[in-house]
């Protein structure tokens, strides 16, 4: 039977859909670079500590070397600048020139530029930084253009019934990249350790960084690159996606052809021509009137819950290895080598993924098209704020030996629910709500506010920690949750069981409700 006959159109054909192979393939296709994107961006907080131990040793000095905080601040946020502007650039340039043109493109820069990191040229401290940033500059610039690109395909091809949590399944391969991150570098420092053991800082300062150590971070920089590169041949294979075809290229022939070979049915061109003339032809501009009428408050609520997010997220994760070591979760510096420190700082982190992050990602993709996108985002806001004023009030009282492991149960409290909350909602939500032809800028311009949130994360936390103290820092990031919850409340949309044309108003609308009670 023709996909017509049966439904009337491509788009109300995919939004029905049973979940197919094709769907597990694309979740698959999109997610490695997803993978790719979470590993380059959040082992770099492993191997600094590293990095500061072989180039930056002062010799005699009582404490191991340690990255100059301007450099620290550089390579760990260079790459959120450069992601800043890839998804800009690329999010507009998948509304212009289709999904499927600029996907591979993306993967390809990240796969490159993970490998030119750990190749890093020089010897002397000044030129292997310059180098790292460089490559971690344009390794973001690929990264930023995978968010947009990914998230949009992903809701173009779900059916209504599960699109949340396929979208949502796509960004949970984010926390397989921090949990391999953390696991590769657990093994790669284990197997160069035991192959090269030396002695603790304390014991013998100029012998505990071993010469093979700067073949360790370089290892696991370039390690990233590698489930990316094996899926770059089925990124390049996917169809552009019906939406796009049919209603932003106009063409009706190939947008049949394609989901013929998506949902394995006869799909006719007329089918896509029914769907054009469905679909409202009111073609209105991103910086038009009739945009900030009827999506600016959207843009708006999108852009600013993943802005206050993501300071928060990126601080807590760049820095949790200086949180742990604050609190004297972590042995200190200088009783151990500097194999043995990354192994604990990766060790530290890989527990967290492991039992808070992960799950968190899971609960997500299991329960958002039953409880819907607004009330997560609002139950993860809720709790990261209530957590993290646990950790602030009675600080000391964390500090205190005894209860250090307490700390470290309400600190991964706050992972899960930034990831069953608002770092899963805040990719998702701009996905849905945008008509056709502006979904991937729109998408890429909240991603990019997400990403500039990031910035004053990395850039800012360990000046704020400096400045005013870690619990004071504590009670501000317990603010700026709250900030996050009150426009949640105020402003985002519910998106679940509704279809895309619907959620934009492409079609005649049922009216976009603020939220549906569920």
């Amino acid at each position: 039977m023709a996909a017509n006959e049966e439904e009337g159109s491509i788009l109300k054909a995919l939004d029905s859909a049973k979940t197919q192979l094709y769907h597990c393939k694309a979740v698959v296709v999109s997610g490695m670079g997803f993978f790719t994107d979470s590993y380059d961006l959040f082992v770099i907080s492993l191997i600094t500590k590293l990095l500061g131990r072989i180039y930056y040793q002062v010799p005699g000095s009582s404490s191991p070397g340690s990255l100059p905080d301007g450099i620290s601040a550089a390579v760990s946020g260079v790459a959120f600048a450069g992601t800043f502007l890839g998804q800009i650039f690329f999010g507009c340039l998948g509304d212009k020139l289709g999904r499927k043109g600029v996907y591979g493109l993306t993967l390809l820069i990240m796969t490159i530029c993970s490998i030119g990191s750990g190749l890093s040229l020089g010897h002397d401290p000044k030129t292997v930084m310059v180098t790292l940033c460089f490559f971690r500059f344009w390794l973001g610039f690929g990264i930023g253009g995978d968010y947009p690109l990914s998230a949009t395909i992903m809701s173009e091809y779900a059916n209504k019934r599960t699109r949340g949590a396929f979208i949502a399944a796509v960004f949970a391969m984010q926390g397989v990249g921090i949990l391999a991150a953390g696991s590769v570098s657990l093994l790669v420092s284990y197997i160069f350790e035991s192959t090269f053991p030396s002695r603790a800082y304390v014991l013998d300062g100029a012998a505990s960084t071993v010469p093979q150590a700067d073949y360790v971070w370089r290892i696991i920089l370039m390690l990233g690159a590698l489930p990316a590169l094996l899926t770059y041949y089925w990124r390049m294979k996917m169809p552009e996606t019906a939406r796009y075809t049919a209603l932003v290229a106009k063409n009706a022939d190939q947008a049949a052809s394609d989901m013929s070979r998506v949902l394995n049915v006869d799909v006719e061109a007329s089918s896509a021509k029914h769907d054009q003339a469905r679909v409202s032809t009111d073609e209105f501009g991103l910086f038009s009137k009739k945009f900030l009428h009827r999506h600016g408050l959207h843009l708006f609520g999108t852009a600013t819950t993943w802005f206050l997010l993501d300071i928060a997220f990126y601080s807590q994760n760049l820095f949790q290895k200086d949180i742990f070591t604050t609190i004297g979760w972590l042995p200190p510096a200088k009783t151990m080598n500097a194999l043995q420190e990354l192994f604990m700082i990766a060790r530290a982190q890989t527990l967290i993924a492991l039992f808070s992050t992960v799950p968190g990602y899971i609960a997500t993709v299991a329960l958002i098209d039953r409880i819907g996108r607004y009330w997560i985002q609002i139950i993860g806001f809720t709790m990261m704020t209530v957590f993290m004023l646990v950790l602030a009030i009675p600080y000391h009282h964390w500090t205190l030996p005894a209860n250090r492991i307490g700390f470290v149960v309400f600190y991964s409290l706050t992972f899960f629910f930034s990831n069953f909350g608002p770092n899963a909602t805040t990719f998702i939500v701009p996905a849905e709500i945008f008509p056709t032809r502006l979904r991937s800028t729109c998408h890429g311009i909240s991603a990019a506010s997400g990403k500039a949130g990031a910035m004053v994360g990395a850039f800012g936390f360990a000046a704020l920690v400096k400045a005013v103290g870690m619990s004071t820092t504590l009670y501000i990031m317990a603010g700026i949750n709250f900030v996050g919850l009150a426009i949640t409340v105020l402003v985002i949309p519910e998106s679940k069981g509704m279809s895309l044309e619907e959620l934009s108003g492409e079609t005649e609308p049922e009216k976009i409700e603020k939220k549906i009670v569920v």
